[in-house]
């Protein structure tokens, strides 16, 4: 039976690196699929270095939307990151929350169905101050809520702060 791990914080707590080391800890060739859409070069050399991060035991899937196209029963598949992940879907059906909660649920819920190990890397983006920007209040309703969804379909949950695992569920 599948097993599901989130693991949120606020943005350079050590996320990442935790959930590659938990990853490691549960197979020796873990899966990581990443969802970022390199936008820029800093972005770019921030992905560069995550893969020289991780080394050669991962298989690396990159998938900006559709999750659950890809089988990795029986394997330890780490997504990185849940809030990119949204951020893709959310453009891809014009900034309509209702809309890209339904595809991200239905995404999860098809991806998630496989007997697999899931490690999903999110942020909390909603605990700082209410932006005075409609789209981006949109879409940190639309992080928020899907987070939740995970959560709620997760075996364990935990939260980094400042580099510390907090183990809340």
């Amino acid at each position: 039976m599948g097993k599901i791990i989130l693991i949120t914080g606020g943005q350079r707590c050590g996320k990442s690196e935790f959930a590659e080391k938990l990853a490691l800890q549960l197979s020796e060739h873990p899966i990581y699929i990443a969802t970022a859409y390199p936008g820029d070069e800093e972005f770019r050399q921030r992905i560069i270095r995550h893969q020289l991060r991780r080394g050669k035991q991962w298989t690396t899937i990159e998938e900006e939307i559709y999750l659950s196209h890809h089988n990795v029963v029986s394997r330890t598949a780490l997504v990185d990151c849940v809030t990119l992940w949204a951020t893709n879907v959310f453009f891809s059906k014009e900034e309509k929350v209702t809309e890209s909660l339904s595809m991200l649920r239905d995404e999860f819920d098809k991806f998630t169905s496989q007997d697999a190990t899931f490690i999903f890397v999110t942020n909390e983006i909603g605990l700082g101050g209410v932006s005075e920007n409609a789209m981006t209040r949109h879409f940190t309703d639309l992080l928020g809520w899907f987070n939740q969804y995970i959560a709620a379909h997760a075996d364990e949950v935990y939260m980094l702060l400042s580099g510390i695992p907090v183990k809340i569920k």
